[in-house]
């Protein structure tokens, strides 16, 4: 038990690897130093060294860099520890601090700083050859080595304080742990028609050629169970193969291809979170978050809610007027060979607008702003595309009905609006014909500029 309570000590500790790395660098540098003294400092020529002032300096540069790169390490982990304490959970602070990543990158500053100190001592203005270059050699290899680290665990840490990094930091260790223990004792009867994923993820690129290609040689339909963007637990379908009656299994027998379950995957990406790539939807997705986050508690900050809403109108009108993605992948010859899920305009326009309408219904500016978008794509979109839209200003006028109990309060909140409150009919003069203006604080002379 005392053994298994300090192997415990040492795994949930910061230390140890930190340790280790000093260690391991005062005995490479006293080894080194010792090479240097028995060949008489004459292992590396000067030319590679410098002079000792030269080296000297080089050397002080070292220490100070990395005594600062030390501090930067351990500032940066703390502020991940506050971080994800405050804003997801305090036990997730054990598993940052036992991140190797972090406990390597300290290491190896530590032991450069070490290092060049030790070297430092050996260097003497007096002796104009004591310069010992193998210790050089070692002190510039570190360094090297501390600058890519640097660079590597700036984009760790970046990663790192993402929610999805969190997560997976937690998800990925107790999935090792359960796939260490022992083996399991029941298996789903196996369907040759379904290819699982080999790997938890999100599906981000889809090799379409590659997979119409594969498709036609087995003679087969292949459907991509997921959508695009859509997380995908490992062992889960991920292709299901559909063959006309016929026509082979997969299994090497006449009348079709072997469809290869690896070669099918890998054609497949998938990563820890939604990324940017073919991923159209996510564009929405983060646009909304921005928009709902905004005027929740304790932001509440409509403005901003609105910003985003301008872009997703934007967006809107873009993709109002386009085909949207065929589902649909076919060969040389016409025939599908591969079928998949997409968003339809209904979908886009719910993914943009069914959460702000929810929680913006108390907002003046979020409802005017959607109705002034609503009513503007309402002018753009082919027939078959209105009915969304219909629907969505029918719920934003039931949910702001029911957000104001006063009558007029609830008519100015639907007031279309492209600014909130600051560019609609009731808070604006109007224009007559005739290039006059009226509304409140217009000219009686006031003409429109031809």
């Amino acid at each position: 038990m005392r053994l298994s309570r300090l192997m415990h000590a040492l795994r949930t500790s910061i230390w140890p690897i930190p340790l280790l790395c000093l260690i391991a660098g005062i005995l490479i540098v006293l080894g080194t130093l010792r090479l240097d003294r028995r060949s008489g400092y004459t292992l590396i020529p000067q030319a590679f060294t410098g002079t000792p002032t030269d080296a000297q300096t080089i050397l002080s540069t070292f220490a100070t860099a990395t005594a600062t790169l030390t501090t930067l390490v351990l500032t940066m982990t703390l502020v991940a520890i506050q971080l994800a304490m405050g804003q997801f959970s305090p036990r997730i602070v054990a598993a940052l601090l036992t991140d190797r990543a972090n406990q390597v990158a300290i290491g190896l500053f530590g032991a450069t700083f070490v290092v060049s100190v030790m070297v430092l001592r050996e260097i003497r203005d007096t002796d104009p050859a004591a310069v010992p270059g193998l210790s050089m050699l070692l002190a510039y290899a570190l360094m090297l080595a501390s600058v890519v680290t640097l660079v590597l665990f700036v984009h760790h840490a970046g990663q790192e304080l993402r929610a999805a990094g969190l997560i997976d930091l937690v998800g990925d260790r107790t999935r090792r742990h359960i796939t260490s223990a022992d083996p399991p004792d029941f298996a789903p009867p196996a369907d040759p028609d379904v290819i699982p994923a080999p790997a938890p993820g999100n599906v981000y690129r889809v090799d379409r050629r590659r997979l119409v290609a594969a498709a036609r040689r087995a003679d087969c339909v292949l459907e991509l169970v997921p959508v695009m963007g859509d997380y995908v637990v490992g062992g889960a379908p991920l292709f299901r193969v559909h063959r006309a009656p016929g026509a082979g299994t997969g299994d090497g027998r006449p009348g079709g291809g072997r469809i290869r379950p690896e070669e099918i995957t890998r054609l497949v990406l998938v990563a820890d979170e939604r990324v940017h790539i073919e991923d159209l939807a996510y564009g929405f997705r983060k646009l909304v978050d921005i928009a709902e986050r905004s005027i929740a508690q304790p932001f509440n900050d409509p403005t901003t809610t609105l910003q985003a809403l301008h872009r997703l109108h934007d967006l809107l009108r873009l993709l109002a007027v386009r085909p949207l993605p065929p589902g649909e992948h076919r060969d040389a010859d016409g025939v599908v060979r591969l079928v998949q899920r997409t968003m339809t305009w209904d979908g886009y326009v719910r993914l943009a607008f069914d959460e702000i309408r929810l929680a913006g219904a108390p907002s003046p500016q979020v409802t005017r702003r959607l109705s002034a978008a609503l009513h503007d794509l309402k002018t753009v979109v082919p027939p078959e595309r209105q009915a969304p839209l219909d629907r969505q200003l029918r719920l934003l006028a039931d949910g702001v009905h029911r957000a104001h109990g006063n009558e007029e309060d609830a008519a100015a909140a639907l007031v279309p609006d492209t600014e909130g409150i600051g560019s609609g009919p009731d808070v604006t003069t109007a224009i007559r014909l005739d290039g006059s203006r009226v509304g409140p604080g217009a000219r009686p002379d006031a003409r429109v500029q031809a």
